[in-house]
């Protein structure tokens, strides 16, 4: 008797990994994850230290101008040129 079959499906699979390519794998993948740490701490850091100084600058900044400013007040001398009537018209026609 001829039993018909259904379709195969075949995977195509790799070969089981040995051992030293294991510990190969798992020491680069660790070394790889111990540099991104490194990395991503020092950009913090570097982060925080640019921070620290742009915060410092402002700070130094704002300091200087109230010093200048003092009250708010300015001060100075004038003298009148020539002086002009603004609105010559009659105040009847306003």
């Amino acid at each position: 008797m001829n039993q018909q079959q259904g379709p195969q499906i075949r995977f195509i699979t790799r070969p089981q990994a040995g051992l030293l390519e294991r510990i190969i794998f798992f020491s680069l993948g660790l070394i790889v994850l111990v540099a991104a740490f490194f990395f991503i701490g020092i950009a913090l850091i570097a982060g925080a230290i640019i921070a620290g100084v742009f915060l410092i600058r402002w700070w130094w900044r704002q300091r200087k101008l109230r010093r200048e400013t003092g009250d708010s007040w300015v001060e100075g001398e004038y003298t009148v040129v020539e002086s002009a009537i603004v609105d010559q018209r009659p105040k009847d026609k306003l």
